[in-house]
């Protein structure tokens, strides 16, 4: 690698507050305050579920439901990718490539840390408790262990009232 050449930290989004916070997290900390001369370059990655996936059935109707599920997962990569596109601009960083990947978020983020050679994944965290993360499986325990790269679980704070 040539010593111009920045690492690369690449942020996982999807359509939750978590995820918006970790951005948000990551781009005043790693981003903003370096102005023009970021420490490094930034990808961020948004994982569109297949239509399949999402309703997961198979059989007589699955055909009809099928398209209706894939426009509305566009309609919402979409609104993620525009979401994500604004912050940068408020926050100063224009440079950014955003990217929506089809397919399952643990198999996509792990891929695109190799295909891009990330040196560093920034996740936020769902908050799940421990049953519904046995049965959904969590993302980013998923990412911590398999990806070939360090990974930064960014939880949004409670709030004390």
């Amino acid at each position: 690698m040539a010593r111009s050449e920045k690492e690369v930290m690449m942020v996982a989004i999807d359509d939750s507050e978590q995820s918006a916070y970790a951005l948000e997290w990551t781009l005043d900390r790693f981003f903003t305050p370096f102005a023009s001369n970021p420490p490094f370059k930034l990808f961020i990655v948004h994982a569109k579920p297949t239509a399949a996936s999402s309703i997961g059935l198979i059989g007589p109707g699955a055909a009809e439901v099928l398209p209706h599920v894939e426009a509305d997962l566009r309609k919402i990569a979409a609104r993620v990718v525009e979401n994500a596109k604004e912050l940068c601009i408020t926050k100063s960083v224009n440079d950014a490539v955003v990217e929506v990947i089809e397919g399952d978020a643990r198999n996509v983020l792990c891929e695109a840390v190799e295909k891009h050679h990330a040196s560093m994944l920034v996740v936020g965290s769902h908050g799940y408790g421990a049953i519904k993360r046995a049965v959904l499986g969590s993302v980013s325990d998923y990412c911590a262990h398999h990806a070939h790269c360090t990974v930064m679980i960014v939880k949004k704070p409670k709030i004390k009232h």
